[in-house]
C-alpha cells in the first residue's frame, strides 16, 4: 500500500447511481473549495454577530415558538442526513471488508473513486453552513445557548471545508459517522417539534453516541499520525490536519462528556430539572441541585 491506483479501486455495487452522482467532479469541488474555503470564517463571524446580536435583541421581547418551521427544519435535515448515511456508509463497509482498517484512514478513494460516495461527501461538506441555522432556532425561541451548541457548528464548518481542500483520507470516517449520528438525532428533533414524545432514554443514547463518535475519532487521528511516523506507507492526510482533528475531537469529547454528566447522570443523584434547552440536536435540561 505504498502507493494506490484509484482507477484500479473496486467500488460497492450501489443498486442505483443518480446522474447527478454520476457526473460528479471532485476535481472541481477541490478547486473551488481551495479558492473559497477560508470564506467559512467570514460566515462563522457573521454568525456570532447574529447569535449574540438576536440575544440581546431577544432579552426583552417575547419568544417565538415557531414550531412549525422547526418541525420542517428538523424533518428536512433529517431526511438529508438519513439518505447521506445510505449512499456514504456502504463505502465505508466496502472498504474496511476488502482493505482493511489502515486503507480505510489512509486512502482517499471514496473521493477520488467513488462518485457516489464523493458526491455525498461535497454534500456533508456544504451542509455545515446551514446547519448553522440551528443557533437561529435557538435564539428566537429564547432557548439556553451553551458554549458547546456554537463552539461545536463553528469547527465542525472550519474542520470539514479544510479537510476538503486536502480530500482528508480521514474523513471518510467522520462523515459515514456525522451521517449516522445526525440522523437519529434531527429525527428526534422532528418527532419532538411535532409534539411527539420519544422514550427520554433517545436522548440518552444521542449523547452516547456523539461521545463515542468523538472517541473514534481520536482514535482514528492517533493511528493515523502512527502510520505516518512509521513512513512505510502512503497516507494521505497533513500533519496539521491530525494535529487539529485530534484536538477538535479531544475538545468535543471533554465537552460531550461534561454535557452527559449534567444531563442525565446528575439527574439521578437528586438533581432538578429547572428549564430546558436544546444542544446539537439533544435535549438539554439546565439542573439545580436540591
Amino acid at each position: 500500500m505504498n502507493k494506490v491506483d484509484y482507477m484500479e479501486v473496486t467500488l460497492p455495487n450501489y443498486s442505483y447511481v443518480f446522474n447527478f452522482e454520476e457526473t460528479f467532479s471532485p476535481a472541481e469541488t477541490q478547486l473551488w473549495m481551495r479558492k473559497n474555503w477560508t470564506n467559512g470564517f467570514y460566515y462563522c463571524g457573521i454568525y456570532m454577530i447574529l447569535i449574540f446580536g438576536g440575544q440581546h435583541y431577544m432579552s426583552n421581547r417575547p419568544k417565538f415558538e415557531l414550531r412549525g418551521l422547526l418541525t420542517i427544519w428538523n424533518t428536512m435535515l433529517a431526511m438529508f442526513s438519513i439518505i447521506g448515511f445510505t449512499r456514504t456508509a456502504p463505502e465505508l463497509i466496502y472498504v474496511l471488508r476488502n482493505y482493511g482498517f489502515q486503507y480505510s484512514i489512509c486512502v482517499p478513494s471514496y473521493i477520488k473513486a467513488d462518485c457516489v460516495s464523493g458526491f455525498w461527501t461535497w454534500m456533508f461538506v456544504l451542509s455545515k453552513l446551514p446547519e448553522l441555522g440551528d443557533t437561529i432556532f435557538i435564539v428566537l425561541r429564547k432557548q439556553r445557548l451553551i458554549f458547546l451548541h456554537w463552539y461545536h457548528h463553528i469547527t465542525v464548518l472550519l474542520y470539514a471545508w479544510f479537510s476538503y481542500t486536502e480530500y482528508a483520507s480521514t474523513a471518510r470516517w467522520y462523515v459515514v459517522m456525522n451521517y449516522f449520528v445526525h440522523s437519529i438525532m434531527y429525527s428526534y428533533y422532528a418527532l419532538k417539534a411535532m409534539r411527539y414524545r420519544p422514550p427520554k432514554n433517545i436522548a440518552m443514547l444521542i449523547t452516547t453516541l456523539q461521545l463515542m463518535q468523538m472517541v473514534l475519532g481520536c482514535i482514528i487521528n492517533i493511528r493515523a499520525f502512527q502510520i505516518l511516523q512509521n513512513g512505510k506507507y502512503d497516507c494521505h492526510i497533513s500533519r496539521i490536519n491530525l494535529m487539529l482533528g485530534l484536538l477538535i475531537y479531544f475538545s468535543y469529547f471533554i465537552l460531550f462528556a461534561k454535557f452527559f454528566q449534567n444531563s442525565y447522570l446528575n439527574r439521578r443523584h437528586g438533581t432538578k430539572v429547572e428549564k430546558k434547552s436544546y444542544v446539537n440536536g439533544t435535549e438539554y435540561d439546565k439542573l439545580k441541585a436540591n
